[in-house]
């Protein structure tokens, strides 16, 4: 039974984390031959505070401060 583990940054809402899940599974499937239904597939969530982008947290790109 094939496992597939995807890590993404909190804030994303429930249809567009079903909707990736669904996606992921049907490819791994296709792509393998494999019934879509042998597949394990699941999101970690971290915190935007912990994902690191270029050299900037995703926090700080999301949450920007006000300028004065």
């Amino acid at each position: 039974m094939p496992f597939i583990q995807i890590t993404i940054a909190e804030g994303h809402d429930r249809s567009v984390k079903r909707d990736l899940l669904a996606a992921v599974s049907a490819a791994a499937a296709q792509a393998t031959g494999t019934p879509e239904s042998a597949f394990r597939v699941w999101l970690v969530e971290v915190p935007d505070s912990e994902v690191m982008v270029g050299g900037t947290l995703l926090h700080d790109t999301r949450h920007p401060r006000a300028t004065p």
